[in-house]
């Protein structure tokens, strides 16, 4: 059994395998607005910030409005490419286990409202999470109120709550909180980085997770 009450994952790059997607739409976007190129490294580096604090982290000597024109570019390009992303393997029995174990599942993540229901709808997972909190309706991660919305939302504190994320923002977002989190590194962020950010532990994929959980002294 797990001894957390709340879980809470990110979406793209740790249950969605959406990473790649979401990069080369975001280095369409900039093609297309002729701004500097720029590496993939770079533009995954953003993935988990809301899009309003991801343009501006890629080109933070910009102006508003190149930072309007760079988001507004990526929701048409997203919108105009439209791409099957798969779920991670084991992602949906994984929080089928937890739920019948009576956890409280929520999600935290960079995406829009209008995109996360659309991905639920798309997945049929929806109706597994208690509660979600998206970045177009809370302050951008790593700022803590996504998460600690939804610990207030069930009623449980910071120990008995952990995040799960592909991404340093999701680490630190969990760390501000006071909440623990765990690391997956078949997402954005190499293992170096989410390593920085001093989760309780680093995964590699979705079984990672089952095991660690019932056995959190578990090393891989």
């Amino acid at each position: 059994m797990s001894p957390y009450q709340l879980i809470v994952f990110d979406w793209d790059g740790t249950l969605m395998d959406s990473t790649g997607h979401i990069t080369a739409c975001m280095h369409q976007a900039i093609a297309t607005l002729s701004l500097e190129p720029l590496s993939d490294s770079q533009v995954s580096h953003i993935i988990g910030l809301g899009l309003n604090e991801a343009v501006q982290t890629l080109y933070p000597d910009a102006d508003t409005t190149t930072w309007n024109a760079l988001a507004d570019c990526y929701r048409q390009t997203w919108i105009s490419t439209p791409e099957s992303t798969p779920l991670f393997e084991h992602a949906e029995n994984l929080l089928k286990q937890l739920n019948e174990q009576e956890i409280f599942l929520g999600v935290a993540t960079g995406k829009s409202r209008r995109g996360l229901d659309r991905a639920l709808k798309e997945t049929g997972l929806g109706e597994l999470f208690i509660s979600t909190r998206c970045a177009d309706e809370c302050h951008s991660k790593p700022h803590p109120q996504m998460l600690m919305e939804l610990m207030d939302f069930v009623g449980v504190d910071a120990e008995q709550t952990l995040m799960i994320g592909d991404t340093e923002f999701d680490l630190i977002m969990a760390h501000n909180a006071g909440a623990h989190s765990l690391g997956i590194t078949h997402g954005a962020h190499s293992e170096t980085t989410l390593k920085a950010a001093k989760p309780k532990a680093i995964v590699h994929n979705l079984y990672q997770v089952e095991k660690w959980l019932t056995r959190p002294d578990t090393e891989f």
